[in-house]
């Protein structure tokens, strides 16, 4: 090698050199910027982009909203923070100064239920309606089912009230599908489900007043991520959690001897949480038997209720929980005579773990139901016990789903869950073949389901899928003269939804949705004989599960300037041999029905939902349901084709309306229209429509108490609730008034 190349190689080291040494130098000058990004819960958000004024990528967090990076900028710098479902927000950020980033999502009109994902309701393709905290709180009805008409569609199997209602006909109908003792819609809190596990029914009165905070009612099948039950639609009761120091105290009074007390008292230290709620709702209630036909035996309807709710909670790694909660309910009803009552005693049970993008929940129950059933005379002068029935159920079930963010607008999320209802229906029979007749039998349904949710630009992308595989067995009658086994059954049911919505502008948007949901049939339709009143529904252990079709379109336009909401869409569901009471034989006195699949079912129609607060001190909310809901097909009795779905008004309308004043208190006027609907399935008992106006009005005095009062059906319209077949009446005029202490956060 010549002196000139060796000479060429020092200068080429020593130049490379000195490029390492300024490198390090210019690493050290680097400065460190890090913190972390949370929601307004203070939960950490995964996969938020952090870029810089230019638009360069600086970091992205980590799965607990935690991120770091350098910066040559030694001074603070500003930064943009994107994330999915959240406004984009721009902070400044200084180095070596951990930094606490809060994303809040627009307008704060988030949905959960619909998607398991945050999503605006501006983009959800799905139809959500959200009943806050002060919506519930300001309804003139104490029970929870009421407050929650103000939802248009939303309506129980019949139009009363379920403080004087049977349990067994409290099913919820959405979009037009109607219901029977089961409900057609899944009623769930914090991912446990509420219906009734052997039934299928729900418990309004189960959960303390003042431990909800809100509630979510989804409209259109759901049975891609929730299962059997969700046709009509999710209803997912956002309950309290316990996240500070407070004590809240309610109490009522008013005509019919109403009651509604309530207590809630919540405690936090450290990273432990505890809250402990309880009520007692009752009533001395009414006659329902229209007064030009009660006779000698008829008393009024009503409920005596008492419930309760532990919840402990222990905060991990800032954003997580793991929790422990029970909450029990205890009733006893009246049913309108002096034999027929019943009664309830529910606890309920359920632990999980929400940590970073997994959650888990393990829950059970076990419930006691007792009901008498009775023969009345013609002129209603006596009756005759005929049946006294127990039905003991038992229900476990675990659920987990996981949720991963994909980049800053892609979501997927991936779930599992089973559920297993062991109970009986044990009976004495006092006329006929009289002597004891017990039923038992086991059900289990589990299920697998994934889902991804994009945001791409301004669309919004949903695609998901569930398989469920339901299994009846197990199932036996025992009676003096042997025992009957019934056949077991199962059934796989794969049920998809599409959806999509493309904002047009930073303020309208389009959506659509397509669906598939079933509904496998409870142990009370398999094997039970129902009654209420003198409506007589005979079991059918041969039905099988509902199969549903449908699909929604329409729009979204917020008014920020009025701050306002309009949504409307258009819905088309079929549900194919759907659990229906068909009519056997009429009498003057009684009518028996028997539980059969039907052909088909559809609903079609329109629904509205508006909101606005056009002045600081006035607010407007409601919405209006067109539903065509009819029989399509039946090849067995083809004269019931064309008929109306039992107990499904073509038109529904409902509207609150709210003014304050600081000084002189609030004044909150609901008002509800319902068209003229049928009580059976041939059409031949028409309900008449009804307009019915609640009011409600408070005025705090100081931080901590409030007084209130309120009045249901002011004009005291007598409003038509069934005919089975003796004319049976809704809520007569009734007022309360009672106080409110509050103390804490």
């Amino acid at each position: 090698m010549t002196k000139r190349a060796i000479a060429g190689n020092l200068l080429l080291s020593f130049a490379l050199f000195c490029c390492f040494l300024a490198s390090l130098e210019c690493e050290a000058q680097r400065a460190r910027f890090s913190g972390t990004v949370v929601d307004e819960q203070g939960s950490g958000v995964a996969h938020a982009e952090i870029a810089g004024s230019s638009g360069a990528v600086l970091g992205m967090t980590a799965d607990d909203g935690s991120f770091s990076f350098q910066d040559e900028s030694p001074s603070p710098i500003s930064v943009n923070v994107t994330a999915l479902t959240f406004d984009t927000v721009t902070v400044k950020i200084s180095p070596d100064k951990p930094t606490r980033i809060v994303l809040v999502r627009q307008q704060e009109r988030v949905v959960v239920t619909a998607y398991r994902s945050p999503l605006d309701m501006l983009d959800s393709p799905a139809s959500t309606r959200i009943v806050n905290r002060q919506q519930l709180q300001e309804a003139a009805t104490p029970a929870l089912d009421g407050r929650l008409r103000q939802v248009p569609g939303l309506e129980l199997f019949r139009r009363s009230s379920s403080l004087v209602a049977n349990p067994t006909s409290q099913g919820i109908s959405l979009r037009g599908l109607g219901s029977t003792a089961a409900s057609r819609t899944l009623v769930v809190s914090d991912d446990v489900p509420l219906n009734d596990p052997y039934g299928g029914w729900i418990h309004w009165e189960e959960m303390p007043e003042l431990s909800i905070h809100s509630v979510e009612v989804v409209r259109g099948g759901a049975s891609d991520l929730y299962g059997s039950s969700a046709i009509g639609g999710v209803i997912n009761v956002v309950p309290v959690r316990p996240q500070n120091n407070y004590f809240a105290l309610t109490t009522g009074y008013g005509s019919e001897a109403t009651t509604d007390n309530g207590m809630l008292a919540s405690l936090k230290r450290g990273p432990w949480a505890g809250l402990l709620a309880g009520g007692i709702l009752s009533t001395d209630g009414y006659t329902l038997i229209a007064p030009d036909q009660r006779g000698p035996i008829d008393q009024p309807n009503n409920v005596h209720a008492q419930n309760g709710l532990v919840d402990l909670e222990r905060t991990i790694r800032n954003s997580g929980r793991v929790f422990l909660r029970g909450n029990v309910l205890n009733e006893a009803r009246d049913n309108g005579t002096p034999v027929q009552k019943n009664g309830t005693r529910l606890w309920r049970y359920s632990a999980g773990v929400d940590w970073s993008q997994l959650a888990l929940r393990f829950y059970g129950s076990t419930e006691h139901y007792r009901q008498t059933f009775s023969s009345i005379a013609s002129n209603r002068a006596s009756e005759t016990q005929t049946r006294y029935a127990e039905d003991p159920a038992n229900e476990l079930g675990a659920a987990a789903h996981w949720r991963q963010p994909i980049g800053a607008k892609t979501v997927i999320i991936a779930g599992a869950d089973t559920h297993d209802v062991r109970a009986s229906d044990d009976e004495v029979l006092y006329t006929g073949a009289k002597g004891y007749q017990n039923t038992s039998a086991r059900q289990r349904q589990t299920g697998v389901y994934g889902e991804a949710l994009a945001t791409p630009g301004k669309w919004t992308l949903s695609a998901s899928g569930r398989v469920d595989h339901f299994s009846n067995f197990d199932a036996a009658r025992w009676i003096q003269r042997g025992v009957t086994t019934y056949p077991s059954f199962s059934e796989t049911v794969f049920d998809p939804r599409l959806g999509v919505s493309r904002r047009i502008t930073t303020n309208i948007a389009l959506h659509a949705s397509g669906f598939r949901a079933y509904r496998a049939p409870t142990e009370n339709e398999l094997y039970r004989t129902g009654q209420v009143g003198q409506q007589t529904t005979l079991p059918n252990p041969n039905l099988r599960s509902e199969r549903a079709i449908g699909w929604e379109t329409g729009f979204q336009q917020n008014l920020p300037r009025w701050q306002s909401m309009l949504r409307m869409s258009y819905f088309w569901t079929r549900v194919n041999r759907p659990i229906t009471a068909l009519t056997l034989s009429v009498t003057p006195t009684s009518t028996l029905l028997m539980r059969e699949n039907l052909g088909q079912i559809e609903s079609r129609g329109v629904s509205i939902d508006f909101e606005a607060h056009p002045f600081s001190w006035a607010a407007i909310t409601g919405g209006y349901q067109y539903a065509d809901a009819t029989v399509t097909s039946y090849t067995q009795q083809p004269q019931l084709v064309g008929n109306w779905i039992p107990q499904v008004a073509r038109n529904m309308a409902t509207t609150q309306v709210r003014v304050s004043n600081a000084r002189l208190g609030v004044l909150s006027l609901q008002g509800r229209i319902s068209g003229r609907q049928f009580d059976d399935d041939a059409n031949n008992y028409l309900l008449h429509s009804y307009f019915r106006l609640d009011a409600y009005a408070s005025r705090e005095f100081g931080r901590h108490v409030e007084l209130f009062a309120a009045g249901e059906n002011l004009f005291d319209r007598a409003i038509e609730v069934g005919k089975t077949p003796t004319l049976t009446l809704g809520t007569p005029l009734v007022a309360r008034f009672g106080l409110r202490l509050r103390f804490g956060e």
